[in-house]
Order: C-alpha cells, then structure tokens, then sequence
C-alpha cells in the first residue's frame, strides 16, 4: 500500500509546549508561571506526549494537584508527565537589608499569641517538623526566655549543643529541624528572672551565634504577648511574616485581636490565624464537643482582612507526642489532627511564596494557550 494522501499531522515542538505553559496561571499567585519563572524545561518524547518541569517556589506548596491539573487541560490530546523541583525564594526585606542577624537564612517566621497556654509552641514545632518532612530546610529556635518548652516537645531535653571554634554554637537536630532554645543553657529549674536589655542580649545570640547555615525557614517560637522580645525581632530581623495562633474562645481571640495590631506597628506583616483546641472529637462514640468553641479564630480573620490558615481539633495524641518529644506530624501522621497541621504548615509556605513572587515584576501579558484561538 502506497503513501497516505493525507498529511500527517505536524509534531508539537517543546517552544510551542513552554509558550503554552508560560501563559498558564499560578493558582496561588495568580501570575503566569512564565514571568515567575516556574516553567524549567519540556521535552517532547513523542507526537502525543511531553515531559515537563515545574519549578515550585516551595517544596511545601498545596498547589502541585491543581497545578498537574490545569498542565494537562492546556494540553488536550497529549499525555504530560509533570516533574516538580522547587526553589524558595528570599524575602524581599531580607534581600535589601545591609546588616541582618541570621544572613543564611531565606525566611523568618514568627509563630506568636497574645496569650499563654493557646498551644503556640505546639503548632510552632509541628509546623518546623511537617515542612522539614515536606523537603524544605528548616531551623527552629525557641524564642520563649521566660518558658522555654521546645527543647521537650522536640525529643532533645537535657541536651546540650557544641561549637566547632569556639565562637559559634551548631545547633541540635531533631526530625529534620536545627532546633536552638535558651533551655540547652539555663537550668531547668531554674526561674529566669532577667530585665528587657538581658532578653534583647539572650534573643540577639541565639540568632546571630549559632551556625544556622543555609535554611528555607527559620520558626521562631515567640513568647506569648506584646513585649520586650517582639520589639527586639522587628528591630533586630528582617520578618517574612507572623502566624497568630489562638482558641475559639472570646478570651483568648481578644488577645490574638491585640498581637495581629502589634505586629501591624511594627509593619510585620501576618500571614494569618491558626485556631488551636477547635472541637474534640470522643474517640468512644464519636461525638464532637466545642469545649472552647469552634470557628471564633476564623470569624475573627475573615473580621481583620487576613488568611485563615486552619484550625487543629483537641486530640490526646497532640498532647502526649509534645510530652514524649516526638510531635504528632511525626509520630503520629495518619491522624486528621497531624494532617490538619501538615495543611496549616503548607498555608503558611505558601503565604511566604505568594509574598516573595510579588516582588518579581510583572512580565508581559500572557500568551495563548495551544490549540486555543488569540
């Protein structure tokens, strides 16, 4: 049989793939992945299929299901197979600042309350320990001179770092974190009873003395309140941004209310609110129970203008795993509570991303999609 008559039809080439996959949408940004640089390479592997490369702007990002998604729709009729790398970038105010306490570290995050005993060191270790699971680096130093507790939550308890020269102190690891806090070098039962010029001192050290090395993310485990340690990291660090966690209750939203105003002040910007303690679950018969009611952190966000980032139900395991030093994200990832933090600590990764992308100038309008008419 001689040649077919008809012309076959032409091959795609991987310009016409990148052009079509630059004017796609970043769906947390929502800036084309062309200007923000994400589109790495494509390869064509055959007439109906192409390889192609995402380069995400954390390894934490909740966007990859979307993301695989919206590729495949641009390119109707071909199989794509989507690889993802990913790149975090600086924060805009840590590029431009000339003199700044941890140089090596791209992201600053606080993780505060305006008041104790909402869970904040909690959620601060189970945040470290879920993105340093998800592929980032991540440091996390206990910022709480008065009541340092990350040293047991994080399995490290009586342990005491060491330096190499004799100038700067390495910091401990635990589940993937560099974890530093004032409890490897005080006594334990010991009451710190120190003014605000020896917390600024103890807070500046343990940042700028200790060989962080290269980190996506440093969390910072603030202490509870309004004082003299907050006004020391606005003055001294260049801040991604601020997480408030607080419980539903009146008492407690007040506060949070209180803490997202005093970072306003001192142009922290927050990336939004964690709601701690939201409903118990009875593992017996399955009840729900809002012991400190429920939704109260979330009204009070969408009340303020800023992003709700998730809220973590009451479970014994979150307890125990902080008591035991293995937190719950790591011992225990298959309950919904862990997964529940898993998704807070992908929220805020993705509030610093969307924050760093803004700083990237706009491209040029974006192009048409294949197989689509301008």
């Amino acid at each position: 049989m001689g040649p077919s008559i008809f012309p076959r039809p032409m091959a795609v080439t991987s310009e016409q793939v990148t052009i079509s996959l630059k004017a796609l949408k970043d769906p947390s940004s929502g800036r084309g992945l062309g200007e923000l640089g994400m589109v790495r390479g494509v390869e064509v592997l055959s007439e109906s299929a192409v390889r192609v490369r995402i380069e995400l702007p954390t390894p934490a990002s909740p966007w990859k299901p979307k993301l695989e998604e919206i590729i495949r729709a641009a390119l109707p009729g071909m199989r794509a197979e989507v690889a993802f790398s990913s790149n975090v970038r600086i924060s805009p105010a840590k590029a431009a600042a000339a003199n700044d306490l941890v140089p090596s570290v791209k992201n600053v995050v606080l993780i505060g309350s305006g008041k104790g005993g909402v869970g904040k060191s909690t959620v601060s270790a189970n945040v470290a320990v879920a993105l340093a699971k998800l592929g980032a680096k991540v440091g996390l130093l206990d910022a709480d001179i008065y009541g340092p507790s990350v040293p047991l939550m994080m399995g490290l308890f009586g342990e005491k770092p060491a330096s190499d020269d004799g100038k700067r102190v390495r910091p401990l690891d635990a589940y993937g974190v560099k974890v530093i806090s004032i409890g490897f070098f005080v006594d334990p039962d010991q009451a710190m009873i120190w003014r605000g010029p020896m917390l600024h001192g103890a807070l500046v050290q343990l940042l700028r003395d200790v060989n962080w090395g290269d980190l996506d993310y440093l969390i910072l485990d603030l202490p509870p309140g309004t004082g003299d340690i907050q006004l020391t990291i606005a003055q001294q660090v260049s801040v991604s941004g601020a997480v408030v966690v607080t419980t539903p209750q009146d008492v407690a939203l007040s506060d949070a209310i209180k803490a997202k105003t005093m970072f306003d002040k001192v142009s922290i910007p927050v990336l939004g609110f964690v709601e701690n303690m939201s409903g118990f679950v009875c593992p017996h018969c399955q009840h729900e129970t809002d012991i400190f009611s429920k939704g109260g952190a979330e009204a009070a966000a969408h009340k303020l203008g800023v992003p709700f980032l998730g809220r973590v139900p009451i479970n014994m395991a979150i307890r125990t795993g902080s008591d035991d030093g293995k937190p719950v994200v790591a011992g225990d990832p298959g309950l919904p509570e862990a997964q529940a933090l898993v998704r807070i600590a992908q929220n805020i990764a993705d509030r610093v991303a969307v924050a760093n992308l803004s700083a990237i100038p706009r491209g040029q309008k974006p192009l048409v999609q294949l197989g689509k008419k301008a």
